[in-house]
Protein backbone atom coordinates (compact mmCIF):
# COMPACT_ATOMS: atom_id res chain seq x y z
CA UNK A 1 0.00 0.00 0.00
CA UNK A 2 1.58 3.83 -1.13
CA UNK A 3 0.37 6.74 -0.71
CA UNK A 4 -1.40 6.60 -3.61
CA UNK A 5 -3.73 4.03 -2.12
CA UNK A 6 -4.22 6.04 1.35
CA UNK A 7 -5.01 9.07 -0.18
CA UNK A 8 -8.04 6.37 -2.05
CA UNK A 9 -9.15 5.11 1.06
CA UNK A 10 -9.53 8.33 2.46
CA UNK A 11 -11.68 10.26 -0.59
CA UNK A 12 -13.85 6.65 0.00
CA UNK A 13 -13.88 6.90 3.45
CA UNK A 14 -15.37 10.70 3.06
CA UNK A 15 -17.58 9.70 0.50
CA UNK A 16 -17.94 5.74 -0.49
CA UNK A 17 -20.18 6.35 -3.57
CA UNK A 18 -17.49 8.21 -5.33
CA UNK A 19 -16.72 7.72 -8.44
CA UNK A 20 -13.55 6.52 -10.31
CA UNK A 21 -13.15 8.98 -11.85
CA UNK A 22 -13.61 11.50 -9.52
CA UNK A 23 -11.10 9.99 -7.82
CA UNK A 24 -8.64 9.60 -10.65
CA UNK A 25 -8.82 13.33 -11.10
CA UNK A 26 -7.29 13.74 -6.72
CA UNK A 27 -4.87 11.28 -7.24
CA UNK A 28 -4.14 11.90 -10.92
CA UNK A 29 -4.47 8.34 -11.93
CA UNK A 30 -7.05 7.10 -15.09
CA UNK A 31 -10.23 5.48 -14.01
CA UNK A 32 -8.88 1.86 -15.16
CA UNK A 33 -5.74 2.39 -13.05
CA UNK A 34 -8.33 4.06 -10.20
CA UNK A 35 -10.68 0.88 -10.61
CA UNK A 36 -7.70 -1.51 -10.71
CA UNK A 37 -6.21 -0.04 -7.12
CA UNK A 38 -9.83 -0.50 -5.48
CA UNK A 39 -10.11 -3.98 -6.42
CA UNK A 40 -6.54 -4.92 -5.27
CA UNK A 41 -7.42 -3.53 -1.55
CA UNK A 42 -10.89 -5.44 -1.89
CA UNK A 43 -8.86 -8.74 -2.44
CA UNK A 44 -6.10 -7.53 0.40
CA UNK A 45 -9.30 -6.79 2.49
CA UNK A 46 -7.97 -3.84 3.29
CA UNK A 47 -11.52 -2.25 2.18
CA UNK A 48 -13.87 -4.78 4.16
CA UNK A 49 -17.23 -3.44 2.31
CA UNK A 50 -18.81 -0.32 0.90
CA UNK A 51 -21.66 0.51 3.05
CA UNK A 52 -24.16 3.29 3.71
CA UNK A 53 -24.23 5.40 7.40
CA UNK A 54 -27.36 6.33 8.31
CA UNK A 55 -28.14 9.17 10.49
CA UNK A 56 -29.90 7.39 13.65
CA UNK A 57 -30.78 11.01 14.94
CA UNK A 58 -33.31 10.77 12.02
CA UNK A 59 -34.74 7.42 12.22
CA UNK A 60 -35.81 8.23 15.57
CA UNK A 61 -32.45 6.44 17.52
CA UNK A 62 -31.88 9.52 19.97
CA UNK A 63 -30.21 7.46 22.58
CA UNK A 64 -26.43 6.71 22.42
CA UNK A 65 -25.02 4.52 25.37
CA UNK A 66 -22.21 2.58 25.80
CA UNK A 67 -22.49 -0.88 28.78
CA UNK A 68 -19.72 -2.47 29.93
CA UNK A 69 -20.38 -6.62 30.99
CA UNK A 70 -18.28 -8.60 32.96
CA UNK A 71 -19.30 -12.05 32.43
CA UNK A 72 -18.76 -15.11 35.37
CA UNK A 73 -16.82 -17.68 34.07
CA UNK A 74 -14.89 -18.05 30.34
CA UNK A 75 -18.29 -20.51 29.81
CA UNK A 76 -20.84 -17.60 29.48
CA UNK A 77 -19.07 -16.36 26.42
CA UNK A 78 -20.79 -18.72 23.52
CA UNK A 79 -24.27 -17.71 25.11
CA UNK A 80 -23.61 -13.88 25.11
CA UNK A 81 -22.45 -13.72 22.00
CA UNK A 82 -25.29 -15.15 20.33
CA UNK A 83 -27.58 -13.10 22.36
CA UNK A 84 -25.45 -9.67 20.82
CA UNK A 85 -25.55 -11.18 17.46
CA UNK A 86 -29.58 -11.02 17.62
CA UNK A 87 -30.00 -7.75 19.02
CA UNK A 88 -30.23 -5.01 16.71
CA UNK A 89 -29.74 -2.13 18.75
CA UNK A 90 -26.13 -3.32 19.72
CA UNK A 91 -24.44 -1.24 17.24
CA UNK A 92 -20.69 -2.98 17.91
CA UNK A 93 -19.44 -5.05 20.61
CA UNK A 94 -15.93 -5.38 21.62
CA UNK A 95 -13.86 -8.03 23.78
CA UNK A 96 -11.65 -5.89 25.80
CA UNK A 97 -8.95 -5.66 28.77
CA UNK A 98 -10.06 -4.74 32.03
CA UNK A 99 -12.47 -4.98 35.05
CA UNK A 100 -15.23 -6.00 32.28
CA UNK A 101 -15.27 -8.11 29.64
CA UNK A 102 -17.35 -6.67 26.90
CA UNK A 103 -18.08 -3.16 25.83
CA UNK A 104 -21.21 -2.34 23.97
CA UNK A 105 -22.30 0.57 21.52
CA UNK A 106 -25.99 0.64 21.70
CA UNK A 107 -28.53 2.93 19.68
CA UNK A 108 -32.03 2.84 21.28
CA UNK A 109 -35.08 5.57 20.86
CA UNK A 110 -34.74 6.27 24.82
CA UNK A 111 -34.14 4.77 28.40
CA UNK A 112 -37.27 3.02 28.22
CA UNK A 113 -35.82 0.65 25.55
CA UNK A 114 -32.85 0.97 27.80
CA UNK A 115 -33.69 -0.38 30.47
CA UNK A 116 -35.41 -3.15 28.71
CA UNK A 117 -32.42 -4.56 27.03
CA UNK A 118 -29.94 -3.80 30.15
CA UNK A 119 -32.85 -6.14 32.63
CA UNK A 120 -34.56 -8.03 30.05
CA UNK A 121 -31.94 -9.08 27.38
CA UNK A 122 -28.60 -8.69 28.81
CA UNK A 123 -29.07 -9.71 32.69
CA UNK A 124 -30.63 -12.02 31.77
CA UNK A 125 -28.02 -14.23 30.00
CA UNK A 126 -26.71 -16.82 31.88
CA UNK A 127 -23.40 -15.74 33.54
CA UNK A 128 -23.84 -12.10 33.44
CA UNK A 129 -22.55 -10.60 36.81
CA UNK A 130 -22.66 -6.73 35.77
CA UNK A 131 -22.78 -4.08 34.12
CA UNK A 132 -22.09 -0.52 33.97
CA UNK A 133 -23.95 1.70 31.70
CA UNK A 134 -22.74 5.40 30.66
CA UNK A 135 -25.51 7.90 28.11
CA UNK A 136 -23.82 9.79 25.56
CA UNK A 137 -24.90 13.28 25.70
CA UNK A 138 -23.27 14.60 22.86
CA UNK A 139 -20.71 13.32 19.89
CA UNK A 140 -17.66 15.68 19.27
CA UNK A 141 -16.54 12.80 16.55
CA UNK A 142 -18.25 9.52 15.41
CA UNK A 143 -16.19 7.80 12.03
CA UNK A 144 -16.91 4.66 10.56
Amino acid sequence: MDQIDEKILELLGANGRMTSSEIGKHVHLSVPAVSERIRKLEEAQIIDKFTVRVNREQIGLHLLAFIMVQLEKPEHVAGFREMIAQTPSVRECHHIAGSYDYLLKVALKNTSELELLISEQIKRVEGVAKTNTMIVLSTMKEEM
